[in-house]
């Protein structure tokens, strides 16, 4: 994907990474996988060796469902049953090289309420601000979904947004979904970034 940014971008203190929902159960062979999911890992990986040098922080969300959320079709909801707490599923991939202190942020543990956003009743926004951070560099799974709702809120929320669009892969239920969404955050005021267009 070629990088729309105008300018070439560095990461400095104030920044920081935040990893959505790369969990085994939405890369392939997984209960809710996203086409190519699994390309975003290496991806990812060298962002997080970016940040992890600069000694700026890094985050990740996950989706952690009771086994009968709301959002699952036995329940009415549109998903099959997918990260479930504590099953393999839910488990963040394991090639995913998060450094051992990572917070994780659980989502969607509420039984009657969906939460595609990592904002979603998690305090991550308060919890960014009391730790310094005003830039979030977004990037995971799924773009349509919970990337695109998270940065959406991240937004909302006054902070800087930076998409990684090359370590997001979407669902793309409807075709173009994913290009749709990718707009719909750039429009709301996301700056997209490739790690090609990192200055040197």
């Amino acid at each position: 994907m070629p990088n729309t940014a105008k300018k070439p971008w560095t990461i400095e203190p104030g920044d920081a990474l935040l990893v959505v929902d790369v969990q085994l159960d939405f890369l392939p062979g997984g209960r809710l996988a996203v086409p190519d999911g699994d390309a975003v890992i290496p991806v990812l990986n060298r962002y997080i060796d970016l940040f992890e040098a600069a000694g700026l922080p890094v985050y990740a969300t996950r989706d952690w469902h009771p086994e009968d959320h709301c959002s699952f079709a036995a329940q009415g909801g549109p998903w099959p049953p997918h990260c479930v707490q504590g099953t393999e599923g839910a488990r963040i991939a394991g090639g995913l090289h998060l450094p051992k202190n990572v917070p994780i942020i659980s989502k969607g543990g509420n039984l009657d309420k969906d939460a595609y956003s990592g904002f979603q009743g998690t305090g991550l926004g308060d919890r960014l601000r009391r730790e310094g951070v005003r830039r979030l560099f977004v990037g995971g799974l799924a773009t349509d979904y919970c990337v695109l709702n998270t940065v959406k809120d991240a937004l909302g929320e006054g902070f800087g947004v930076c998409l990684l669009t090359d370590a997001i892969r979407a669902v793309d239920a409807h075709t173009g979904d994913g290009r749709q969404a990718e707009a719909t955050m750039t429009r709301a005021g996301a700056v997209p970034v490739t790690l090609e267009g990192r200055a040197p």
